[in-house]
């Protein structure tokens, strides 16, 4: 682990790859209910369709709108006591990774309950598409898929308008694993006040190294499973959109934040594709800290052994210390 305060001087893995799912698969929280909450609040052009309120802690929505061309789903984790208490409380919205299958429901199945039991967080889970690559894409063939748009000027609104939360960047973090890391790193990039903890766990921090291969990448994935032959990026590139995701390229837009960042050090001996994956993706998380240290920019870094998958216990840990980073609940 590098606690690091420096001195101012100083195709992957098929349809997943750099955005790869999470590696769990036990258990998971279905919607049952067909009607939406009679006191939901609308907001920015979402209608909810579907909803279940009836777990004490997994609260689930399912919405129309006219950014996505299906209805995409949210999973909101809330703490004990959430209905009854009349806290209000910081957010974290959590990203999933990419591939067939992976969603909503991901980071429960990897146990993100247990995980954040007994503390003072609201974390929102939603949909960002198998290939999504948490963007709105240059072109798609299947109908809108304006992921982005969904979660930054749709989702966060809803959930400001319809739970008890803090509606400022020191009310706000954002985390993801492999694809959805790529995600927190770039809604962080794009939206500077709008989160003061930004955490990827194996996610791609550079996007032009190595002649683009995570750019390639993503316009692979999204164009084979996520647009049905359309691309994130395009072809050629639009570089403007690469440069304005690219976290390399947009240093300055975490400083004063909580940055944390993890990445396996060692290969995966059953899986080349992961090996690969997450060799690229620690590459990309050096070059990224070696920018943070020329700027006197401060982070937490982790590069534990193994490949790409999701690790429980730094999971907890930049959990715990995003709420450590964010407004008390009160």
């Amino acid at each position: 682990m590098n606690q690091h305060h420096p001195s101012r001087r100083n195709a992957f893995k098929t349809i997943g790859g750099i955005s790869l799912g999470l590696a769990a698969a036990s258990g998971g929280f279905l919607a049952t209910t067909t009607s939406a909450r009679a006191d939901t609040v609308s907001a920015a052009g979402l209608n909810v369709v579907e909803s279940d309120e009836s777990d004490p802690r997994m609260w689930y929505y399912r919405f129309e709108t006219p950014e996505i061309g299906w209805n995409p789903a949210v999973n909101v984790l809330l703490p004990e006591g959430y209905r009854d208490d009349g806290r209000t409380y910081p957010v974290l919205y959590l990203l999933h990774g990419g591939g067939v299958g992976q969603d909503f429901i991901s980071w429960d199945r990897s146990g993100i309950r247990d995980l954040s039991a007994g503390r003072p967080i609201i974390i929102v889970m939603p949909d960002g598409g198998p290939c999504g690559w948490y963007s709105n894409p240059v072109g798609s063939n299947v109908g809108p898929r304006n992921w982005e748009t969904f979660h930054m000027e749709q989702v966060i609104p809803w959930i400001d308008a319809n739970f008890r939360t803090f509606a400022d960047p020191e009310g706000r973090g954002v985390s993801g694993f492999s694809m959805g890391g790529f995600g927190a790193l770039k809604y962080t990039a794009k939206y500077y006040g709008h989160f003061a903890s930004v955490s990827s766990h194996s996610g791609p921090a550079s996007m032009r190294r190595d002649l683009g291969a995570v750019t390639h990448w993503a316009n692979v994935t999204s164009a084979a499973v996520e647009l049905g032959g359309g691309t994130v990026y395009g072809v050629p590139w639009n570089e403007a959109r690469v440069s304005a995701d690219n976290a390399v390229e947009n240093i300055e837009s975490y400083r004063g934040k909580r940055v944390f960042l993890a990445a396996g050090s060692s290969p995966d001996p059953v899986n080349w594709f992961d090996q690969i994956t997450e060799n690229e993706v620690r590459l990309g998380q050096r070059e990224f800290r070696a920018a943070l240290d020329e700027a006197g920019i401060a982070y937490e870094a982790h590069e534990p052994d193994g490949g790409h998958f999701i690790r429980p216990d730094l999971v907890q840990r930049d959990l715990d210390g995003t709420i450590e980073r964010l407004r008390s609940a009160g």
